[in-house]
């Protein structure tokens, strides 16, 4: 048996619908996005749990008078670089970094950049956040990739685990040329680590004025190597 034909919305209805999402559309751009991303190859299960301990901290920094958008992206095993959608609460951000488990693999920074820039490129991020101990790609091609994020306005805060000095000077040299920084990422002073999160949060929702009006630690550190 055949259906009867739907009801076709009149002129109204259709000016409507377009509006809702047009509004939808407006409060998307405006609403302040963070990249949370990890290094999830097998060196760092160690400290997988204080990462998502500390991205806890990245919402409570902020309050409750913004509402921050993250977004998870991790990278592991082989070429598997995965992210989740716009997550706005720390509950749903620590439930899927819940479900990621550590596998061997090689570096991927690269490709996590291009995501960035594709992401930023569709509706504008505040800030990557990068959480790595190892390098394995051209240092040459990072810097490159991260000196167009700087001109297309997208700062990386780039965390490194352990005391690998070419990792610690590429990670120094990406964060400069996108106008971001740079700091250690060590599992024994978390309390700091949850400074810098937190400052970073601050950054992403507000901008550097946002950073000026803490007097944190953490927020003291961004402030010294930002761009004025």
């Amino acid at each position: 048996m055949s259906r009867p034909p739907s009801r076709i919305a009149g002129p109204g209805e259709v000016q409507a619908f377009l509006g809702k999402h047009r509004a939808i559309a407006t409060v998307a751009r405006r609403q302040p996005r963070l990249l949370f991303a990890v290094d999830a190859t097998a060196s760092r299960q160690p400290t997988w749990k204080l990462a998502r301990q500390l991205q806890a901290d990245m919402f409570r920094a902020v309050g409750s008078d913004t509402s921050l958008a993250v977004q998870l992206c991790y990278y592991r095993g082989f070429h598997e670089l995965q992210a989740t959608g716009w997550l706005q609460d720390t509950g749903a951000l620590a439930a899927a970094m819940a479900r990621v488990h550590c596998e061997g693999g090689h570096t991927q920074i690269a490709r996590l950049l291009r995501h960035a820039r594709a992401e930023h490129r569709k509706t504008p991020l505040r800030a990557l956040v990068f959480i790595g101990d190892a390098l394995e790609e051209s240092p040459d091609d990072l810097c490159q990739l991260a000196g167009e994020l700087g001109l297309l306005k997208l700062p990386l805060f780039l965390f490194q685990e352990g005391d690998d000095p070419r990792v610690r000077d590429t990670f120094q040299s990406m964060a400069r040329l996108s106008g971001g920084a740079w700091a250690r990422f060590d599992q024994r002073s978390a309390t700091r680590l949850s400074e810098l999160l937190g400052a970073v949060a601050r950054y992403a929702a507000g901008g550097r004025k946002a950073l000026e009006s803490h007097t944190s630690e953490g927020a003291k550190l961004l402030l010294q190597q930002l761009p004025h």
